[in-house]
């Protein structure tokens, strides 16, 4: 490994990089990013091969466990973070792409994720892929949100090439620790280019599924990211890249309306609409629609029996709470598909989008517009996400 010398960047925040792993100053673009650190690993960056950067956001990849069979049991952190694990992979590593790691952290605890955390990745990932030797980016975190997490990056991030997240299940050290292979596997879809215009993907497992759809199935197992009756986009399997399906946003790939509207450089985390989930149960009370709306909401989604239905206590609650601006998004716990958009005042239907990434679009929605219908067409074309190839006859 190179040694490393620190230089200053964006104020003063220390960069760190490895000047005998540098590629040429003609190479490199001086791009305005989150004041994070960063540094090169591995051999001399080699001419023409990928490069790709991973941003060290934490997750159970970098937790240790009490010993090397208790994975259920958290007990302090990986020293060096993600740049260790990735370390552990050379010689091998060198020979799929160049590699650089941003030390960003702030997803590692799902439960403490903010949304600052979420903007200042979202934004370090665009500046990251805006430099042209970049090719793309993969993103480590906590998997209980992951899904929320890759999904605001799916609707904030706005260049085309490749993003994964992933995570792990167990811990580093243990015998079934599972970030070796995903963050291998996830280096090596980034740098194969074959998701460029899918937008957002997540890896774990040898599969990668579109940001849109995936969710954690089960509490501990390996196997637990899935899309219901969606299914992978595809499997990564050694060398072999099988990309079998993709987002119909790629049917835009290349022209401006592939970028959502979201475009984050354009506000700021304290402009954030507050949107909020109600989930309904038999004879759910008023009150988780009232006090929503007392603590702030300025957008609900409702997580409703069967294709979206609400208590008729909620129902009763919901309609006062139109009559005072909030609008509603109408979503089902069922984990399919649920009531389409019928263009009902201040009820959007949310089809198949869960509740949990109805909540980001809404937020993403009412933080950019004002206008319901406004958002309710974004809930119609960028949430429904449909192929149509009507026109194209």
């Amino acid at each position: 490994m190179a040694s490393i010398a620190i230089a200053t960047l964006a104020g003063p925040t220390l960069v760190l990089a490895q000047d005998a792993a540098a590629p040429p100053p003609e190479q490199r673009q001086t791009v305005v990013t989150p004041p994070y650190a960063m540094n090169d690993l591995g051999p001399k960056f080699t001419p023409g091969k990928p490069h790709v950067v991973v941003i060290d956001a934490g997750g159970t990849l970098t937790a240790r466990a009490r010993d090397r069979i208790s994975y259920l049991h958290y007990q302090g952190s990986v020293q060096g973070g993600v740049q260790t694990i990735l370390s552990d992979l050379y010689p091998e590593l060198a020979a799929v792409a160049n590699v650089s790691v941003v030390h960003a952290g702030g997803l590692g605890g799902s439960s403490a994720v903010k949304n600052a955390t979420l903007y200042n990745i979202s934004r370090e990932i665009d500046a990251q892929l805006a430099k042209r030797d970049v090719d793309g980016v993969v993103v480590t975190a906590g998997t209980s949100v992951l899904e929320e997490d890759a999904y605001f990056f799916d609707l904030t991030v706005q260049s085309q090439k490749p993003v994964v997240v992933t995570g792990a299940m167990h811990q580093y050290g243990t015998f079934t620790y599972d970030a070796y292979t995903n963050l291998f596997s996830s280096i090596r879809l980034a740098a194969s280019k074959k998701t460029t215009c899918f937008g957002t993907v997540v890896l774990l497992n040898d599969q990668f599924f579109a940001a849109r759809d995936v969710v954690k199935t089960d509490g501990f197992a390996t196997s637990t990211f899935g899309s219901r009756q969606h299914g992978p986009l595809g499997v990564v399997n050694e060398d072999h890249i099988r990309p079998m399906r993709a987002p119909s946003r790629i049917l835009q790939c290349g022209a401006a309306a592939w970028k959502t509207p979201f475009d984050l450089s354009r506000t700021s985390t304290d402009k954030f609409a507050q949107v909020d989930i109600a989930y309904s149960y038999v004879e759910a009370s008023g009150a988780t629609i009232s006090g929503l709306v007392a603590g702030g909401a300025k957008g609900i989604v409702t997580a409703g029996e069967g294709p979206g239905d609400n208590s008729y206590l909620q129902t009763a609650e919901r309609k006062k709470a139109i009559d005072q601006g909030i609008l509603f998004v109408t979503a089902t716990r069922t984990g399919g598909e649920g009531y389409y958009d019928a263009g009902a005042p201040g009820i959007i239907g949310a089809g198949d989008l869960a509740p949990q990434k109805a909540r980001l679009l809404l937020q993403m929605g009412l933080t950019f517009s004002k206008d319901p219908e406004q958002i309710r067409k974004w809930f119609n074309t960028i949430g429904a996400a449909e192929f149509d190839m009507s026109a194209r006859n």
